[in-house]
């Protein structure tokens, strides 16, 4: 592929609204929510649960407006059936009741193709939320630039005009009943996504927003993962962000009047999209200094100037910790360690800390940055997106929220203590192990993962 053409698929235009950067407002209500997977001395795993439940009560306490952008929302199951929590269906049964007790209340939700693999394989859940009146939105992903674009140039010329149908033979790739068709597996290969996880709704006087980094998604109901609520100004600037991805994919806009009320001063919440969520992270690490606080965990670690602006920051002397997912496990298959084996031998050379999460069939599906200085200020970055250039680039669509306040507020105490939980564990407790524990000095996997992030032929 020529050097034009690449560059005219991966900088194309964004569709207006996307990559965007709110203002850092006055928050009310701001509130640190953590999902956690351990095992105990007999080797059995362990999980407690607040992201799910903290976005049901904010759903059930709406009456005027509800929307929803979620990524995973579909009860699909890998070769090792996940038994946790049946995520998807409890959604579904709320948003039905919620929309029957409030009839005229406008309820939508936006999420990705994936959930129908594609087109190929309707969705009963769905099917629910639209017969009770719930506006269901599947994101028009071709709006977005290609990631993988030496395939998606044949995709667009090759299979995309012909559609799908509901009449696959194929195997679901992401389990489940049902099969699907070869232009379902076709399509996947784009390697793009609404990878968003956003809930927006009214809240009295108020409105109510949370930002996290998990799925309701049943095999997915075991991760490790994070999540902010909050209230005020910031919400209208989320509610923009979903506006565009509603405007992206044909659908109406969503107006309403959004009052708001006063603030307390001191703890503020910043909504990001897609580039500027690493224009924000970067800042982050860059601005550090010597002896300054900054922990990391995240799902997936790859983009190349995230990796260098970390080693910058321990020559500096800054106190860095990184918690990583060993990229071991995937809804009861195999994975290979890639990228966060070899990259965190790249930074274990460079005198990096490094703990493993230790995943038994779940993931540390977190994607956090904590950074904490010599004056008392604080930040906590969290959100959907991984650490890595297909998420931070501009490429698949993502949400982050980037929380400024001081060392001494409960919600960085909070987020603080949970990454500490993490990294050291308690009795009968274990949630990460030593980073040689899961080592891997392959030169094989260094090139296939330098190779994956550069074409954008990978899955992270």
């Amino acid at each position: 592929m020529t050097r034009s053409i690449r560059r005219r698929l991966w900088h194309r235009p964004l569709p207006d609204g996307l990559s965007f950067t709110g203002d850092a407002h006055d928050a009310s209500s701001v509130r640190f929510l953590a999902d956690k997977t351990w095992v105990d001395d007999k080797g059995v795993r362990h999980s407690e649960q607040q992201i799910f439940d903290a976005a049901f009560s904010i759903i059930e306490k709406s009456c005027k407006f509800l929307l929803l952008d979620m990524f995973l929302y579909n009860d699909f199951q890998g070769k090792e059936q996940e038994t946790t929590r049946l995520l998807s269906g409890e959604l579904t049964d709320l948003l039905v009741a919620q929309k029957k007790r409030y009839p005229q209340m406008r309820v939508v939700v936006i999420t990705d193709p994936i959930n129908v693999v594609y087109g190929s394989l309707p969705s009963a859940q769905f099917e629910r939320l639209k017969q009770a009146g719930v506006e269901l939105v599947i994101t028009d992903l071709t709006r977005l630039r290609d990631s993988n674009p030496a395939y998606s140039i044949f995709w667009r010329l090759l299979a995309k005009p012909f559609g799908n149908s509901t009449k696959g033979r194929l195997r679901n790739p992401f389990g489940g009943k049902g099969n699907v068709t070869l232009r379902s597996y076709l399509e996947a290969f784009n390697f793009k996504a609404n990878h968003r996880k956003v809930v927006i709704a009214d809240d009295g006087d108020d409105w109510s927003a949370l930002v996290t980094s998990a799925n309701p998604h049943d095999a997915s109901s075991a991760h490790t993962n994070v999540a902010i609520s909050f209230g005020g100004p910031a919400v209208r600037d989320l509610l923009h962000t979903e506006n565009a991805v509603l405007a992206m994919s044909g659908s109406d806009p969503v107006v309403v009047a959004m009052d708001t009320p006063v603030q307390v001063p001191g703890t503020a919440a910043q909504v990001l999209t897609e580039g500027a969520i690493k224009t924000v992270a970067l800042t982050l690490i860059e601005q550090s200094q010597r002896s300054e606080r900054l922990g990391v965990a995240t799902f997936y670690l790859s983009d190349r100037d995230v990796i260098e602006a970390l080693k910058l920051a321990r020559r500096r002397g800054v106190a860095l910790r990184l918690l990583l997912d060993p990229n071991k496990d995937a809804f009861g298959n195999n994975k290979f360690g890639i990228p966060n084996r070899p990259v965190a031998h790249e930074l274990r050379k460079a005198g990096i800390e490094i703990r493993w999460i230790h995943t038994h069939g779940e993931q540390c599906h977190t994607k956090m940055v904590l950074r904490e200085d010599m004056s008392g200020k604080a930040s906590v970055l969290l959100g959907s997106a991984n650490l890595t250039r297909r998420n931070l680039a501009d490429f698949n669509l993502e949400t982050n929220v980037l929380i400024r306040t001081s060392s001494s507020a409960r919600v960085f105490k909070d987020a603080k203590f949970h990454f500490d939980l993490l990294w050291y564990n308690q009795p009968g407790r274990t949630f990460s192990v030593p980073y040689e524990h899961y080592c891997d000095e392959s030169v094989v996997k260094r090139w296939l993962y330098r190779f994956g992030e550069a074409s954008g032929f990978s899955t992270f």
